[in-house]
Parts: C-alpha cells; structure tokens; sequence
C-alpha cells in the first residue's frame, strides 16, 4: 500500500479518535479481502474465502461478539478462523508471538455469511418471535379475531346510535363522547398554537446546538431494510455518502430478502468500502420489515442506531446532529425522531395534501409531543436510538406492520422518551390513489394492531403512563382509527347541524344543546385537522400550498375509506405487508429527489407510518 494513503489514514484516525484498521477499511483505503490477507501473512496464518465449515456446536451470539468461530474439523486447521475488527486486530497482532498457532483468517463478511448459513432458521425464529416469547403482553400475537371486530364494531355502532336518540341517556352520553372528543382534540389544537407561538417568538428558528467534533462522536449504526428497490439505489448510495460523519465511526447494513435479487445486484455493482455491509436476511415469516431489523439488531455495532427507509434523502447533518442531542439529553430520551418532509408536490393534488399533513405531523405535533414529553408514535424512517435501549425493549415486533407506532408506545410504557431532531429527511409520496390507499390502510391496520395490543390491560397501562399519558395515547391510536370510521357520519351529522331550523323558538332545550355541542365539536375537528397543517406549511415557508389547506377534510375521506379496508383487512390478513412503492416520483421542490420543476422555488430546510391523522371526530 503506497505510503502516503497510509499516512492519510493515519491522520483521519488521529483526527476521528479511530483506530487505523477501521479507518483504511471504512475509509475505502483498502478492500476487506485485501487488508486481511495482508494481517493473515503477518500472522503467518492461513487465509480462508469462500463458504466456510463452522462447528456444528457454535453459539452465534457469542462468535458475532468475538468476531470468531470454531471451525470444523474438516476444515483442514481444525482450530479457529477469526476476523477481528478494529483495535481487535492490534491485539491479535501483538499476542501473536505468544500463540502456538494463530487463528485462521477470514474477511467479516465471509463469517458473517457463515454464521448466517449454520443458524438462518434460528436467527429468522428469534428475529420474529423473540417478542412475544420474553415479553408476550407486548407482541400483537395473537391479534383481534374477526369476532371481537364484529363485536367492538356493533358496540360503536350502539353508542352512536343510542346518543342520537332524543333521550335524557341519550343526551348523557352524546355528552360524554363529545367531552371525550374534545379532549383528544385538544392535543392537536395545543400543538397547532404550541407552533404559532414559536413562530412569532422565532424559536424555531433558533440558532443550532454546537455541533460535536469527530473525535467526540460515537459510533453510529445505519439500518435500510429493502425489497425491490433497486431503482432508488444510487440515490440511496449518494446521501449516505454525503453524511457529515466519519466514515470511520459509521456502520452501515442494507437488509435485504433471500429472493431479492434485483436489489442485491444493484448494490454489488458498485464498488462498496467496509462501512457499507450487505446482509441476506434468512427466509421467514413475516416478511416485513421489523423482522429484516430485528436481524441486524444482534449486529449492531453503533451506541446509536437510525432506521432509514429506501427513498429517504437525508440532511447531511442529521446523525452529528442527532449524535449531539443525544450527549446532551438525559438518559431516559431513548429515540429522536427526525423531520420527514414530502419533496414531490409537483406529481399532483394528492402529494400535494399528503406534504402538508406531513408537515403538520412532523413539525407541529411530533415537537410539540416531544417538548410535553408525551407518548410518540415514531414515524418509521429518521427514528434514532440509543441502541442498549432498542436491544432492552426486544427490538421491533415482526408481527405489527406499524412497528413504528408500537414501538414508540413501548417505550414510553418502559420510562423513556422521544426527542425531536430538527434535521430534515426528504421523501416521496404516492401519487395514485390506489396505492396511497394501499399505504394507508397499512397503517391502519397497524394502528388497530397496536390498540388492541396495549389494550388488553388498560389499567396497566393507565398505571404505566399517567393520566394526560393515556389520553394521548387514546387520541393518536384508536382514536384516530375509530374517528376516522365516523368521519364521513360526523361530517354529514355536522353539516346538517350547521343548517339553519325552521322554528327554532318551539325547539327542545335539549335539542338546542346537543346541536350547540355537535356543532362545537365538529369546528373544533376542523380546526384540528387545518390549523397544524396550517402552521407547518408557514414553518416551512410552503405559502403556495396554504390555500389547499382547505381540502384537507375532503383528503381526509380517503384516509376513512382506508380506515375501513384496514377494519376487514385486519380480519383477514392481519399479519400482511402492503409495501410501498419507491422511486416513482417525476417532480423535486427542492432537487433532493431528482430534477426540480422549472419555475419551482427550492424549499428552505427547516428543522412508513407516521404520526396518526386527525379528523373532525376526533
């Protein structure tokens, strides 16, 4: 290796506080198969590629720790083939005078693949069902069946029926589920006015945290689970490779499906440096994407972890960023959630409508949530941890298709909370109706999934939470599925109840009051569904698309057709994965997808499933 990369090396490990093996390998320096060629020779060991013959008797957890594994005894040394990672192989280097005979060596990669190969049905066994065996009350298995959604449904169905009956119980409880309703409401309304004021007094604009310096930062893993995306790969390659981060400190895993194909040549087409790992997730059920993570989670090697998805491009300054909140936050914020913004509102109305609840999700509610220190539902990219704190809580479930969601509530159950990271992820949304139906009756789905699995016990989860706790967490769950269920009813009830009536002096008091309640209701549902979407686009200086403000309640009518779907589909295939497709977008506001409209301004960058929608009821 010619001496001046070495003394590059040399100076971006002093630079980074990273050990010179790291540095040339993540670095791009030198190959994996090269650089432990050269430390076999200086062993004086031999050198093993290829499939590798492991001990039948191998305890994985304990190989992946070591970076080692038994061999077979077939294997012709019949000892122990390692591949040491970085200060590791320092010290095998130095106490290899002391050895009789060295260890064989292999590349990480190849051990990895052999491990993965001796225990794949294992590893796809525990990445699915470790959950529900060590904590069962957390895990959505087994889920509603469809005759406790018959039954829940018919008892909704009764309590709206029963409170629309001219009655004194009627009245009593058309009382209590508007109270109830404007309660979660208030959430929403809180946020909206949490945001106006952080515009006036421009806090949210306020100036960066001092950012921490290479050496102070720590290792940070990257996971992107992929299914047939090899068109957003070079995309993908090119924002991980603009990170500010030392590449050096990064630990990047693409998970990919056995059968995809695609995808896997398109990343083996490009020459990849150390840092970038590509794992074969085992064949196995699910086939979601907490699964693909929950197999790479054993492997992680960061003290933080982020979850990325496919299409993201991310703000070069995210994980410095979040590395820094991190260092500065208390122990128990054990996740940040960073800002997802839609970048494609030229592809038509509905990416258009679908950008501004992201901005009313992302940045209104979710800060708002975080400055509370309320229960979050993550939004499934962007999402950083702490990754003692992800291994504790068993990872993702496998079985809940908004892992996200779940995820954030058990986290908070556990004692910890969420931060936000004002750092930006652009992504695309889908502009054909029917597979934005798609997308969002996933969602839904996972919402229920997750109401009914936090719900066997609610007085547990009263006890965990708190009271303010709990009814957040009804509002942003259930709440959101079973408002947006009622939403086209409440929408028609609450129009008829805006008309005017012929002969208002002879009208029943209570008549009088139970429209004056519903009325107040359904404004303060409008409210809640415009005025974060409101505030997020003048956060974001979106001033062309403040007017389409006013379509939300009627985009707000696909989500309940999909809340609908999810109900059946629920019933049917709880367990199943509607995936979303990526790379489609023609259009880029700000260029970050691709080529930007002509005569369209670039945004300025401010600070799965997401955050849940509102809806006038609730």
């Amino acid at each position: 290796m010619p001496l001046d990369t070495l003394s590059r090396a040399a100076v971006i490990a002093r630079r980074c506080g990273a050990d010179a093996a790291t540095t040339l390998l993540n670095e791009g320096f030198v190959s994996e198969e090269v650089f432990y060629r050269a430390l076999a020779r200086r062993l004086g060991a031999p050198f093993l590629q290829g499939s590798l013959a492991l001990a039948e008797d191998v305890s994985r957890s304990r190989c992946f720790a070591a970076g080692a594994a038994p061999l077979a005894c077939g294997e012709g040394t019949g000892g122990v083939v390692a591949a040491p990672r970085g200060a590791a192989v320092a010290r095998l280097i130095a106490a290899s005078d002391r050895m009789a005979q060295p260890p064989a060596i292999t590349t990480p990669n190849a051990l990895r693949q052999a491990l993965f190969a001796r225990h794949g049905a294992a590893i796809a066994d525990d990445a699915s069902e470790t959950l529900r065996r060590l904590h069962p009350e957390w895990s959505c298995r087994p889920g509603p069946q469809a005759l406790d959604l018959a039954l829940i449904g018919t008892i909704l169905a009764l309590v709206v029926l029963v409170a629309r009956l001219p009655t004194l119980s009627g009245f009593l409880l058309l009382l209590l589920v508007q109270g109830l309703m404007l309660a979660l409401l208030t959430f929403r309304l809180a946020a909206a006015a949490m945001g106006a004021a952080d515009m006036v007094s421009r806090r949210a604009s306020a100036p960066p945290p001092v950012l921490l310096t290479d050496d102070a930062l720590p290792t940070y893993t990257i996971l992107v689970a992929l299914y047939r995306e090899a068109a957003v790969v070079p995309r993908l390659l090119g924002t991980l490779r603009r990170l500010d981060y030392p590449a050096a400190k990064l630990d990047i895993k693409f998970l990919l499906e056995a059968d995809d194909r695609e995808t896997a040549a398109a990343l083996q087409a490009v020459p990849l440096p150390a840092r970038f790992e590509i794992l074969i997730v085992p064949a196995g059920m699910p086939r979601t994407k907490p699964r693909a993570l929950n197999a790479a989670l054993p492997l992680a090697r960061g003290e933080h972890l982020v979850v990325y998805d496919a299409e993201d491009v991310i703000a070069s300054e995210q994980l410095r960023l979040a590395a820094t909140l991190f260092a500065r936050a208390p122990a128990s914020t054990a996740c940040l959630q960073g800002r997802l913004v839609i970048d494609n509102h030229g592809d038509g109305w509905l990416p258009r409508l679908f950008a501004i609840e992201y901005a009313a999700l992302f940045d209104v509610l979710g800060p708002a949530l975080s400055a509370w220190r309320m229960p979050t539902p993550l939004g499934g990219t962007s999402t950083h941890f702490r990754t003692r704190v992800l291994r504790a809580l068993h990872g993702w479930d496998a079985w809940n298709v908004t892992e996200d969601a779940d995820l954030g509530l058990r986290m908070a159950r556990a004692g910890y909370h969420v931060g936000d990271l004002p750092s930006a992820t652009f992504e695309e949304a889908l502009a054909d109706p029917r597979k934005w139906l798609r997308q969002r009756t996933r969602w839904m789905k996972g919402f229920l999934q997750t109401s009914f699995t936090h719900g066997r016990r609610p007085l547990d989860l009263y006890r965990h939470l708190g009271a303010a706790e709990s009814l957040c967490v009804l509002a942003l769950l259930p709440g959101t599925v079973v408002s947006a269920l009622f939403y086209p009813f409440m929408l028609l009830g609450g129009i008829a109840d805006l008309l005017p009536v012929p002969d208002t002096e002879t009208e029943d008091p209570l008549a009088v009051f139970k429209r004056a309640a519903s009325v107040t209701v359904f404004l303060g549902g409008l409210a809640a569904m415009c005025l974060p979407g409101l505030v997020g686009c003048l956060r974001r200086g979106w001033f062309d698309l403040v007017p389409l403000v006013a379509l939300l309640p009627l985009y707000f009518l696909l989500g309940s057709l999909a809340a609908w779907l999810a109900v059946f589909e629920l019933a049917r295939h709880p367990h199943r994965w509607n995936k979303t497709e990526h790379g489609l977008a023609r259009t880029s506001r700000t260029g970050a997808l691709g080529r930007r409209p002509s005569g369209q301004a670039a945004v300025r960058s401010a600070s799965p499933a997401p955050l849940p929608s509102p809806s006038p009821a609730g």
